[in-house]
């Protein structure tokens, strides 16, 4: 199961040459290493074991990439622009892998991309510049406009609607007046920007809502609503038998349906379940899924990462569970 990391875990899996030296490694066999995979150069004169850097997603991949461009630096380092802002901040690069670092020359007019490092030569105001332990790049607003301009709606989307979990979620619940002020602060930013993608842009600010708990649940957001589904509820809310309290990804009022995405990490990844094993992640997600219907009548339909790549997949999978988009 892939693991994610942050700035602390990305400083400590990098190793200079020197360090390896010193570990008792030899010149020859730090090549030999780098040749076989074993050892993997991210950048000049920073290394990570393989089976490190193997067990990472995409973002902590990337956040190595950021961390080792920071490291070899001149102080004070570089403005990270674009998907190696949004690492630094914590925001899911859904199906993203970029294979290059990405900051921004401050007060240039025009971008240049030399040894694996993209500068772009974009307007940045002093008020969107922050530090994240040390390393500076654009703020959370500032990044999820650039993610929205640049990148493709299920890429951007998670990302939104990440940042917008974070500033008006809590234990699920929207607050709405935080919400709103995001989006209009947001608006406002996007109707100042005359670059390319800035219209796609506008929408998915718009569309943007912090329930998401996944980049995963993000898509299938959008999936349904291009599949024509309309009155969706999101997170709804269930009290069991017991008294306990559930939140499920959506309802299908129409449908008198549950769907809930199923990301692996529910089930085998610690660092989101709460059970010890994964044996017993099941067994738990099995009652709490009996007792939800039991008090409902409702059904479930379940799907996962692959289902939600298209629209037409995701419609295929929702018709298994007598679900059916709009006519």
């Amino acid at each position: 199961m892939k693991t994610t990391i942050g700035l602390t875990q990305a400083r400590d899996l990098l190793q200079t040459r020197e360090e390896l030296l010193d570990s008792g490694y030899t010149p020859r066999e730090i090549h030999s290493l780098v040749a076989d995979r074993r050892l993997i150069r991210v950048r000049r004169d920073r290394y990570v074991e393989a089976a490190a850097h193997d067990a990472l997603w995409s973002e902590g991949r990337h956040l190595l990439v950021v961390m080792a461009a920071h490291l070899n630096a001149d102080p004070p380092g570089p403005v990270f622009w674009g998907p190696s802002a949004a690492v630094l901040l914590g925001l899911p690069l859904y199906r993203l892998a970029p294979d290059r670092v990405h900051t921004v020359i401050l007060g240039a007019r025009h971008g240049r991309t030399r040894a694996g490092i993209a500068q772009h030569g974009v307007g940045i105001d002093d008020a969107d510049l922050v530090d994240v332990d040390g390393l500076r790049c654009t703020s959370l607003d500032r990044t999820v406009l650039d993610l929205a301009c640049t990148t493709s709606p299920g890429a951007a989307l998670p990302a939104a609607d990440a940042a917008l979990r974070r500033v008006a979620v809590e234990r699920h619940r929207q607050d709405p007046d935080r919400a709103a002020d995001w989006h209009r602060r947001l608006s406002l930013r996007a109707a100042a920007v005359r670059s390319r993608g800035v219209r796609r842009a506008r929408w998915i600010l718009d569309f943007a809502d912090g329930r998401a708990q996944l980049p995963g649940e993000s898509v299938s957001r959008l999936q349904l609503h291009r599949l024509g589904f309309t009155g969706l509820e999101l997170q709804p809310h269930v009290i069991g038998s017991g008294g306990d309290e559930y939140w499920i990804d959506f309802g299908f009022p129409r449908n008198r349906v549950f769907g809930e995405f199923d990301g692996q990490g529910k089930y085998v990844d610690p660092e989101v379940r709460s059970t010890r094993s994964a044996e017993d992640a099941v067994l738990a997600e099995k009652r709490r899924e009996d007792d939800i219907r039991g008090v409902t009548g409702w059904r479930f339909a379940r799907w996962e990462d692959r289902h939600v790549r298209t629209p037409d997949a995701l419609a295929a999978r929702l018709q298994a569970f007598g679900v059916r988009p709009p006519a």
